[in-house]
């Protein structure tokens, strides 16, 4: 079989902890979630322009979306880009949350990212992530041993995902692919090496069901608009596997948009296109596991509402949400909408956020996972009792 070089280079250099190690153990179908982190800060508004409130025009000015083809309700629309989305959308299984936000209130991607991810109410309020903390509270009927149920696929496990439950990770190759012959020559040179052998085949075997399928440009440079897609495509092929996780991590840089955004068209807009195009491979991947997956997106904040000198936006506060997945309970906006009136933003210039993040996450992992109020309270979010859990995010089954 024809497997990737990064098996190679890593077993030849001495580098096993560097393998992907997945061992996974069998297992019932059960309740699957995708945690999607955009990194560089969201422009809410833009993602999810609010063409209803009477402000929104002039208050956006060259980036306003004035005239939406893909409207949610009175309000809200999605941008023309997110036609995959608007599909869920329209078949109830999406919820859009909006002016929601972090306990973080300024403007340091850094900092926001650290808040985000530790699910704490100030910084350095925790060395690990509230997702890996919840690992400890999936009931027994859903769990297997830790590592085998939660992936990050990603270089670096982020934060979110790091703790004292262990984890594992998968990343797609940057090299060629291997012939055959080199990869059975190096499993004879480590068959009598129990520690090596081992994670080689665990190497092996994630990549077979990962697919390896990153795509490059003709100049060898990967694409930065097709790279979300095929990570999308092997998480739900590992989610999907019988035998395989049923947490996924997934990140994607790039939301930074400073200058040049655009609007219906433009830099921003090829972003989304990308981001939905993702999502909707991943639904596709995952198959039939679908109904089990609850997919949510977050970013660490959003942008200012009014356009800069450069024609882009700056770091903000509030944004949107996503919600997606076969059992979520969708088809509406969940907000408390400040309005963008003058007096209604936050220090004069951002989206005013009227929804804590940690009330999704809460209700997500509490109706999605059965994670019980008492661990998310206590362990997961501590220190969040002013953000309650939402309800009704999931269908009842």
């Amino acid at each position: 079989m024809n497997r990737r070089a990064f098996v190679i280079s890593s077993v030849l250099g001495g580098v096993a902890t560097l393998l992907p190690r997945i061992p996974f153990a069998s297992t019932r179908a059960d309740a699957r979630l995708v945690l999607v982190i955009l990194r560089g800060a969201l422009d809410g508004l833009a993602a999810v322009p609010a063409y209803g409130d009477g402000n929104y025009a002039g208050k956006r000015g060259a980036l306003a979306i004035t005239a939406p083809t893909q409207k949610l309700d009175g309000m809200f629309a999605l941008h023309p880009s997110m036609v995959n989305l608007y599909q869920r959308y329209r078949e109830k299984g999406l919820i859009v949350f909006h002016a929601v936000a972090s306990p973080y209130r300024e403007r340091s991607h850094f900092d926001g990212q650290d808040l985000l991810e530790s699910g704490t109410a100030e910084l350095k309020g925790a060395r690990d992530g509230w997702l890996n903390r919840a690992l400890a509270g999936v009931p027994a009927a859903q769990k297997r041993t830790t590592d085998q149920i939660a992936v990050a696929l990603a270089q670096n496990v982020p934060l979110v995902l790091r703790g004292n439950a262990a984890v594992n990770s998968w990343a797609p190759s940057r090299l060629p692919d291997a012939d055959a012959d080199t990869l059975e020559r190096i499993a004879d040179l480590y068959s009598t090496d129990e520690y090596f052998a081992t994670r080689l085949q665990s190497a092996l075997a994630a990549d077979g069901i990962a697919g390896e399928s990153m795509a490059v440009t003709g100049g060898g440079k990967r694409d930065p608009l097709n790279g979300f897609n095929a990570v999308t495509s092997a998480a739900g092929k590992f989610l999907a596997a019988a035998d395989g996780p049923r947490i996924a991590v997934i990140e994607v840089g790039g939301w930074d948009t400073h200058a040049n955004q655009g609007a219906e068209q433009g830099q921003l807009a090829n972003r989304l296109r990308s981001l939905d195009q993702g999502l909707e491979t991943l639904r596709s991947s995952l198959g039939a596991a679908w109904k089990d997956t609850a997919v949510l997106v977050v970013t660490e904040f959003g942008r200012t509402v009014a356009v800069n000198g450069t024609r882009g936006t700056d770091h903000g506060t509030a944004t949107c949400a996503f919600l997606a997945g076969g059992p979520i309970a969708g088809g509406r906006v969940i907000t408390d909408w400040p309005g963008l009136g003058n007096g209604d933003l936050y220090q004069q210039r951002d989206l005013k956020p009227t929804l804590d993040l940690r009330s999704v996450f809460k209700g997500v992992l509490g109706a999605h996972l059965r994670i019980s109020d008492g661990v998310l309270e206590t362990k997961v979010f501590p220190d969040s009792r002013s953000a309650t859990a939402l309800d009704g995010l999931v269908r009842q089954s």
